[in-house]
This record gives C-alpha cells, structure tokens and sequence, in this order.
C-alpha cells in the first residue's frame, strides 16, 4: 500500500524531474538511509511505448535505468527530510553510473514497475546503491549505482 505520507508533490520536491521524464508515481515505503519501494504507472500513452516497439511496446531499459536513480535519489532526499534537513530548490545529487545492471524481463504498457533501492555504502560526497525493478514476480532489471552529491561534481 502507498505511503499517504509521500505524495506526488513531496516526490516533486525532490526530483528535479518533470513529466514526461519523472518516472515515479509514489512511494510504497521508506526506510530512512535504507530502503525505499517506488512504484511508477506504465501508461499506454507515453510517448516512449509509440516508437519503442509498434506492434510490441516495451519500456526502454533505459528509462527503466533512470527510473531507479530516481528512486535511488528520493532515498537519499527522504531521508535527509526526514532527519529534519531541507532540500534545495536546484538539485543535489546527481545519478553518475551504473555497473552489472541485467534486463531480465520486458516491462510493458498496463503493468505496475515496481523499484527497489537499497543504500550500499557511502564515500565521500558518492553513494552506491543496490536497485532492482520488478512487475509482479518478474524482475525487469538489477544492478549498482552510483549517485554524487552536487559537492563533489
């Protein structure tokens, strides 16, 4: 069940994103410096499922990518709320790599993506983050990633 305390607009303090480019819909839960559970709408009207593929629409790992740093950084911006701190009105944390990420499954137009991230371990201004999404019991996509602090860049 979606966290009443999470809604949209709190993820759009957030994320810099706008839509068409903001890929999470709500937050399912949060473990401050944790865990966090995401939870993004696949509609059969975005823009991406026209061209990518006619006859056969599938989400683009890529953007299944960017919807994971996403969440990744809403982990670390929750959290950082939710310690008492205030987040800038320009970003923050920026995504900057992704390693062993494995595309599993399709997720295609209809279906719930479902996005976990874990935080892994932190270094400086850098944070590694172990992620995972998923539609039901299929996984779609797994791997690490890396986000860094506006600081450090």
């Amino acid at each position: 069940m979606p966290s009443e305390k999470y809604t949209l607009e709190s993820i759009m303090k957030i994320l810099p994103h706008r839509p068409p480019f903001l890929f999470v819909d709500r937050v399912v839960k949060l473990i401050p410096d944790q865990t966090i559970i995401t939870e993004r709408e696949l509609r059969p009207e975005e823009p991406h499922f026209a061209g990518h593929f006619p006859g056969l629409p599938i989400m683009p790992g890529v953007l299944v990518t960017d919807a994971l740093a996403q969440t990744a950084g809403l982990l670390w911006g929750l959290s950082k709320v939710e310690k008492g701190g205030e987040i800038s009105s320009q970003p923050e944390i920026f995504f900057l790599a992704a390693a062993n990420m494995k595309f599993t499954h399709p997720a295609t137009p209809g279906e719930t993506l479902r996005m976990t991230a874990c935080t892994d371990r932190a270094f400086g201004s850098l944070i590694s983050y172990t992620v995972e999404a998923s539609v039901g019991r299929n996984l779609i996509a797994k791997g690490t990633m890396t986000l860094a602090l506006k600081e450090n860049l």
